[in-house]
């Protein structure tokens, strides 16, 4: 049971005509002259920050294998999903905690060249996810098990913890992450 996710994002384009209208004193949009616009570049995509919080107060749940998730003990969320019918469940257990970020970029690009001479073959867009930085990780913490039910109520629950992550602190990553389409187009 996921008793609460909040997820908070900020959205800027990467544009610095925007920014110049969000720093304007004026109320409303004015126009720009050709001369004013001449020293203004910009660059088109997304620009993202967010905080995502998930259960960082816990849940409500009680019962054989967790206990009493009572104040002094506050029980996560579970995520269970079965890869084929009739066989056991992988589960995130106990997750909880929240991570945030700034800079999380979004563009089209176009491969055309590179990658060992295959973007040349490729000769298409793909969608170029930059990678923030820093996320910083508050509490954050999983269990990463197998079980026989989906629900720790289930009749005939079993479950098998295979390891515990807890991360606080900061992550730094580099690079950017690209999403080929599939298809004919």
């Amino acid at each position: 049971m996921i008793k609460n996710i909040i997820i908070r994002f900020a959205l800027t384009a990467c544009s610095t005509i925007l920014l110049l209208a969000s720093m304007s004193s004026h109320a409303e949009l004015s126009s720009i002259d050709d001369e004013a616009l001449s020293v203004i570049s910009g660059q088109a995509g997304v620009y993202l920050s967010g905080e995502i919080a998930i259960n960082e107060n816990g849940g409500p749940i009680q019962n054989a294998y967790f206990g009493d998730c009572t104040d002094s003990k506050r029980c996560g969320a579970r995520l269970a999903v079965q890869t084929k019918e009739n066989g056991g469940w992988f589960v995130l257990d106990n997750f909880k905690g929240a991570f945030s970020f700034q800079g999380l970029t979004l563009r089209v690009r176009d491969i055309n060249s590179g990658f060992g001479g295959d973007g040349a073959k490729f000769n298409r867009e793909v969608l170029e996810i930059g990678l923030p930085d820093q996320i910083k990780v508050d509490k954050l913490q999983y269990t990463y098990a197998t079980s026989s039910t989906a629900r720790p109520t289930d009749l005939g629950f079993k479950q098998t913890d295979i390891y515990t992550v807890e991360i606080d602190g900061n992550v730094t990553l580099q690079g950017n992450l690209l999403v080929f389409p599939t298809g004919n187009n």
